[in-house]
């Protein structure tokens, strides 16, 4: 897919461009980003410059990860990061993607993530057909899953031992978002199972 640019109120969601990677960099040297992601740690100039150059463009390239940088439209400022992963169930049956995203530390706390989610949820689901958005993150990982909850996912459980963090297995949450649960219309028709109602 050829990558595109999405606004809402406050921000531009936009692909990362080689003169973000001092930001990208920087952004990334706080250590709740390599705690909960999967970010090297340290974080080099070098490891923002490949995924800046290289890894993004070639995941929009391959229709394998579709990553936003997240700007503010007033300043041009770097929030974070957003992206859609496990892309190729979309050209299956199951028509299902994973949100993921980091934010930089002087911009949480301030909804822009949430902001910037529900945007590239609404183009998930209007654009791309994605039929069950899937949310993932480390148990504990409160800021993350208070982005999720405000983006409108349901939280379904947690899963023991989904996530190799620096070499040891740890639990993870689960939250999932269904068209549906916006109002929208969905190819698949779904067949909850009748104690859910």
């Amino acid at each position: 897919m050829e990558p595109i640019t999405l606004t809402t109120e406050r921000l531009v969601l936009r692909p990362f461009a080689p003169s973000d990677v001092p930001d990208v960099h920087a952004a990334c040297q706080d250590p709740d980003i390599p705690r909960y992601t999967n970010v090297p740690d340290p974080y080099r100039i070098e490891d923002a410059r490949l995924f800046v150059e290289e890894t993004c463009p070639e995941g929009w390239r391959n229709d394998t990860m579709y990553t936003f940088g997240v700007f503010s439209g007033e300043t041009g400022q770097l929030v974070g990061a957003m992206c859609l992963v496990r892309l190729a169930q979309l050209r299956t049956a199951e028509r299902q993607a994973e949100l993921g995203y980091w934010t930089a530390k002087e911009h949480r706390g301030r909804g822009c993530t949430a902001e910037a989610a529900r945007e590239t949820i609404r183009w998930a689901f209007e654009d791309l057909g994605v039929e069950r958005l899937e949310w993932y993150a480390e148990a504990g990982n409160e800021g993350s899953r208070a982005v999720a909850l405000k983006a409108g996912f349901r939280m379904e459980g947690t899963m023991r031992a989904k996530i190799i963090h620096q070499g040891t297995r740890r639990d993870a949450w689960i939250g999932s978002l269904l068209p549906s649960d916006l109002g929208r219309p969905s190819e698949t028709p779904y067949l909850p199972w009748p104690e859910r109602g």
